[in-house]
């Protein structure tokens, strides 16, 4: 069945996020353009720059087509990447998880 314009979407990220795994999520994100969109981040162990880049520039893509875009769930690893790479996604998480 398919799903209704601006039906809540969700996208389990994989566990590790290199440089290998960037261009797979860009072409996942990039398939979800459209409706909200929850990420979750609760099994990521590894995140490279490029992936945190891929994320940030769907969360303003989602934020210019005027749709929400948050993670519901993320890990400690995750979130200390994002803190060492000095990029604060506070406003973007649930706020369950928010420190």
């Amino acid at each position: 069945m398919a799903s209704k314009k601006g039906e809540q979407k969700g996208l389990k990220l994989a566990a590790v996020l290199d440089l290998n795994e960037a261009s797979n999520l860009k072409a996942n994100i990039l398939a979800m353009r459209g409706a909200p969109l929850t990420i979750d981040a609760s099994g990521v162990e590894r995140l490279g720059a490029q992936c945190a880049q891929v994320l940030l520039a769907a969360a303003k893509a989602w934020e210019v087509d005027k749709h929400p875009f948050s993670f519901g769930k993320a890990s400690e690893a995750f979130l200390k990447t994002l803190q060492l790479i000095g990029v604060n996604i506070d406003h973007l998480l649930a706020k369950e998880i928010r420190q």
